[in-house]
Order: structure tokens, then C-alpha cells, then sequence
């Protein structure tokens, strides 16, 4: 009776850690950081999902060099001990062993470097802008402009937690003025530093690029999904670095050309940083 009440329990136990572990696979298209999260968020555009694709490929080589080390050391352990083997081998040099223990590492870098450079490129090659956002990083907030739309410029700010809450948004990630992008349109992100370093970054849509006082960075992304995606400055730059989130809505055409009239006349009287819109000149 004992022994069938602990297995009733451990059943139950079982299906609650799976039903939970549904519940947060669902929740994890929401695009923010989870409680108990193991995994990557799920990827909104074509860069995550060739940075997912890369990282399980690093995951299985990984995987499968960890197991054959701990293979190796189990044998070397049970064949090689002193029990085993009394009288030790006096072997010095073997060359199959060392030419094999220098070529095979080589090998796995090549196969390892090969899709990181593609990667790479991938990445850090501009597409032909369909929006331009400007992402200016101040302490401890974002400034954002739409070139495209007369340099309309607004701050976004983090929400309080009360605030957060009234608004049905994530704790320290809801803004009070997100931005919005147009789904399936190449967006390109440029970012400035107005203070000290920040960086922008988002992590469902495989972008992250520092904000350097001084200059102008460029990335880029194209969201294939509708929905609210969330990120934070991944740079520390000051006292406030957790409460500097980033929102960004990703809506069809129609309601980006929406948005975009009410902004600019929400907006209308927000002039911007004349030092800074000289940088991007």
C-alpha cells in the first residue's frame, strides 16, 4: 500500500513538472525572460533563428566531446589503475595518437568557425532599410527618433512597479512610450550614446549593439511575428542600469501607419539633441 501511495504521488508529481514546464513554453512566446527558464527565448526574426541553429550545433559538438572525455577518463581509470595494471608502460611517443590528438581539434574548429563566419555576415550586413530608428542611450532611459518620419523624437522610460502593474506589463520591462516596427519589414537600429556606454538590446531578435558617445552603430532585424517583445541595456552604465528597458511592438502595416500619425502629433513638440542629430550626419 506504502509502495503504490509513493508511486500515486511521484505520478502526480511527474505530470505537475510537465504541465508546468508546458505552461512556461507557452508564456515563452511572450518574448521575455521567464522564471525557471532554460532555454533561448523563442526568435521573431531570421538572425535568432540562425543563432539558435548555430548554438545547437555548438550544444550536440559539446555534448558529444564532454561524453568522450568522460568515456575516456572512466577507462583510463578502470584499465589503468594500479590494481590492473602493477607494472606501468614505459611508452614515450605514439604517432598515430599525437598526429590524431592535433588534427581532430583542427578539424572541429574548422567545422565550428564555417557557420560562425556565415553568421557573422549574416548579421552585420545591412539590408535595405524599410525603417530607420535611431536609439540614443542616456542615463537612465532611451531616446528614440524616426528619421523617416521628420526626425519625430520621444523618450521611453521604465515603468514603476505599480505602474507596471496597472499597465498589465512585466516588471522592469514595460515602458511608458514603446516603439513601433512594421512585421516583415527590415528595420535598421542606429545607436548613439549620449552620457556612457549603453547597448541595445533585444534578445528575441538577436540583436544587441552598443550605444558609444560619439558615434553612430548600426544593426538591424525583421521581425516575422506580430506581438510585444522586451529587452534592457546590456551594458553597465550607471546606478539605474536594471531599470533601462526596451519595449518594442511589432504590428502590421496598417496599424505601424497609424501609430506613426498619432506619434507625430503626440510627439510634435519634442525637438531633439541637436549634438546628437549632428553625429549621424
Amino acid at each position: 500500500m506504502l509502495l503504490k501511495n509513493n508511486g500515486a504521488r511521484l505520478g502526480a508529481l511527474l505530470l505537475g513538472c510537465v504541465a508546468a514546464m508546458m505552461v512556461l513554453a507557452g508564456a515563452a512566446h511572450a518574448a521575455q525572460p521567464l522564471p525557471w527558464q532554460i532555454n533561448l527565448q523563442p526568435a521573431a526574426t531570421p538572425v535568432m533563428e540562425k543563432i539558435e541553429e548555430f548554438h545547437t550545433l555548438l550544444l550536440w559538438i559539446i555534448t558529444a566531446i564532454s561524453l568522450f572525455v568522460l568515456a575516456l577518463l572512466i577507462w583510463i581509470m578502470v584499465r589503468y589503475n594500479q590494481r590492473s595494471n602493477p607494472v606501468p608502460s614505459k611508452t614515450s611517443h605514439n604517432t598515430i595518437l599525437e598526429f590524431a590528438w592535433t588534427i581532430i581539434p583542427v578539424i572541429i574548429l574548422v567545422v565550428i568557425a564555417i557557420p560562425s563566419f556565415r553568421l557573422l555576415y549574416f548579421e552585420m550586413e545591412l539590408p535595405k532599410a524599410d525603417v530607420t530608428v535611431k536609439a540614443i542611450g542616456k542615463q537612465w532611459f532611451w531616446t528614440y527618433e524616426y528619421p523617416d518620419a521628420g526626425n519625430m523624437q520621444f523618450d521611453s522610460l521604465g515603468l514603476s512597479d505599480a505602474d507596471a502593474d496597472k499597465a498589465g506589463k512585466p516588471r522592469l520591462l514595460g515602458v511608458d512610450n514603446p516603439i513601433y516596427v512594421p512585421v516583415n519589414k527590415n528595420v535598421i537600429i542606429e545607436t548613439a550614446g549620449a552620457d556612457v556606454i549603453h547597448s541595445w538590446a533585444v534578445p528575441a531578435f538577436g540583436v544587441k549593439m552598443d550605444a558609444v558617445p560619439g558615434r553612430i552603430n548600426h544593426t538591424w532585424f525583421r521581425a516575422t511575428k506580430e506581438g510585444v517583445y522586451y529587452g534592457e541595456c546590456s551594458e553597465l552604465c550607471g546606478a539605474r542600469h536594471a531599470f533601462m528597458p526596451i519595449e518594442v511592438h511589432v504590428v502590421s502595416e496598417a496599424e505601424y501607419k497609424k501609430w506613426l500619425e498619432e506619434a507625430k502629433k503626440k510627439f510634435a513638440s519634442n525637438t531633439g539633441d541637436t549634438r546628437l542629430a549632428a553625429l549621424s550626419k
